[in-house]
């Protein structure tokens, strides 16, 4: 099945014979919501541009992002894991389109097959790592590394120029709006991004991951790991 989307691509015939009768093609729109927390989850998606935050948002009303899916895997990591639901929202961060499936057709295809099972699976361990490496970060670095990470992997996921506002990155940074304005602006005039009203665009890439911790090369390299294709 070629497809963006990782896992979708890397079907082979046996294992789309499972997957695609069930797909519904589907528009995500920026702010579309997945799942809320311990709310059931009903379907699963496979998203091929764009991309979506899993935040965790705490009962004082503080809100952070804590990690981000794109088209190396699937949102509803739960379902893989034979529960239906986790204590955090997702919902979409940069708008873009993709598949839908309903959970319960995803859960009867990996008792039947274990290979897919196993490769989604390591697509489990890779957002584990990846939510792991977060919190690591969120406590640790400072507010220009993470924005710089933060940057880098929503490249990986939507390419150079995506639909961003400082609102929302303050939302996905747990800082308010206005240390992001004023990082934003230290990387744009270091000529390392451009920012615009609502869009990000990256101008030197490899000048930003000098500028970003060192989270983002290990989670990057955490995925070609584990997803090598």
């Amino acid at each position: 099945m070629e497809s963006r989307n990782f896992i979708l691509g890397s079907l082979t015939p046996d294992e789309e014979k499972l997957i695609r009768p069930y797909l519904s093609r589907v528009s995500l729109p920026h702010k579309m919501i997945y799942y809320r927390s311990d709310e059931p989850i009903l379907h699963v998606w496979f998203i091929e541009r764009g991309c979506a935050s899993v935040i965790n948002i705490l009962p004082d009303g503080g809100a952070v992002e804590v990690g981000t899916i794109g088209n190396e895997g699937l949102v509803g990591t739960p379902i893989l894991l034979e529960t239906d639901r986790m204590i955090c929202r997702c919902e979409m961060q940069i708008p873009g389109d993709g598949w839908q499936m309903p959970a319960q057709m995803l859960t009867a295809a990996l008792r039947q097959s274990e290979t897919l099972r196993v490769k989604l699976l390591r697509f489990a361990q890779v957002h584990f790592n990846q939510v792991a490496q977060t919190a690591a970060c969120n406590r640790l670095h400072s507010l220009e590394e993470r924005c710089a990470r933060w940057l880098l992997m929503s490249r990986d996921r939507a390419g150079d120029t995506f639909a961003l506002t400082h609102e929302y990155l303050a939302v996905m940074l747990g800082v308010r709006r206005a240390g992001v304005t004023v990082t934003l602006n230290i990387l744009q005039k270091a000529g390392l991004i451009r920012h615009t009203r609502g869009y990000i665009t990256i101008t030197d890439p490899a000048g930003l991951e000098e500028v970003s911790c060192d989270c983002y090369r290990i989670i990057r390299d955490d995925l070609k790991r584990l997803l090598p294709q």
